[in-house]
């Protein structure tokens, strides 16, 4: 009985190394592949698309875990500038944002990606929702039983675009002092980001929200198509959008940036001291292709065609053919 007993102690001791080694599944990663966390710092506005585009890249990536994090873009520049957190991948919602405060001390290019508007965004049991529109929306706002909220122009920048919309909306409207009493009115409903907003208004505490069209579709929630001349969604008007400017904190308590009126573009850029640089241009190139504007496009924001900005002193390679001359 002894001879059997060794015979199958032999067969298990290597079957045993065989299935620790890993030999057994035949499923070990080429080498070369893509793993661990992707860190991904985000504007609020891109929760919902960049939400599908980690699922659908951590199903092309299986070895690679992206942790995303929504938050206003100036604060989520300002986790990178000045509390030095570890990031992979920041998509802000304005791409300038980018120019000013991470090139070149944090990084060394920035790519556009996407376009969006403001538009402002009721609820049908909103105050005066059956007879608010694009002509009489700055009048309704106005009124006494009125709450409007909008986001904090130095955290966000939907904060300090609708500033600019409002500027711009004295202009159109022909009144002056409009953008002061709409800035003046309602200031305890100011959030940090603009998606904060959306659970004051759908628990009725607030009326109205200045927020991107892509976030009323996103939610369903009916909004006011503001016209082209306000709304900082038009290419044709960025001559009229350059007329207003405002100011906002920059990387430290006194420093102030100015930030003009422009179509709205976001932008993306790999921090330099990224920790999985690899991972991060894999989800680039995965946004810039057919699947990740798809996806934007599903949730209401355009695509642009893929360009530089002025400041870019060095895209990387595998980034190069994605772009337009």
């Amino acid at each position: 009985m002894k001879k059997p007993d060794l015979w199958w102690l032999s067969i298990s001791c290597f079957l045993l190394l065989w299935i620790l080694s890993g030999c057994s599944t035949g499923k070990q990663p080429p080498a070369g592949a893509l793993s661990g966390e992707l860190i991904v710092f985000h504007a609020g506005s891109l929760s919902v698309p960049f939400k599908e585009l980690a699922d659908s890249f951590m199903v092309m990536h299986p070895g690679v875990k992206v942790l995303t994090e929504s938050a206003g873009s100036l604060a989520s520049i300002r986790k990178i500038t000045d509390l030095h957190k570890p990031c992979d991948l920041l998509a802000s919602a304005d791409f300038t944002l980018i120019d000013q405060l991470l090139i070149p001390e944090y990084a060394s290019w920035n790519l556009q990606f996407a376009g969006n508007e403001l538009a402002v965004v009721y609820q049908p049991e909103s105050a005066h929702a059956a007879e608010v529109n694009a002509g009489n929306w700055h009048r309704i706002l106005l009124l006494p039983d009125v709450k409007t909220g909008r986001s904090d122009p130095d955290s966000d920048p939907c904060g300090y675009r609708t500033v600019l919309s409002l500027k711009l909306a004295s202009a159109y409207y022909q009144q002056a002092d409009l953008y002061l009493k709409m800035l003046e009115k309602d200031k305890q409903y100011i959030r940090p980001k603009e998606v904060d907003l959306l659970a004051l208004l759908e628990s009725g505490t607030i009326d109205y929200i200045f927020i991107y069209k892509s976030v009323a579709l996103q939610h369903k929630l009916p909004f006011v198509e503001l016209p082209d001349e306000i709304n900082l969604g038009s290419y044709d008007q960025r001559d009229v959008y350059s007329t207003v400017s405002t100011q906002v904190a920059g990387n430290t308590p006194d420093e102030k940036i100015t930030v003009k009126g422009e179509p709205m573009i976001y932008g993306i850029t790999v921090p330099e001291n990224a920790p999985n640089k690899k991972a991060a241009l894999a989800f680039i190139e995965l946004l810039m292709g057919t699947t990740g504007k798809e996806i934007l496009l599903k949730s209401g924001q355009n695509p642009v065609a893929p360009q530089t900005s002025q400041k870019t002193f060095r895209l990387p390679e595998e980034l190069k053919s994605l772009v337009r001359e």
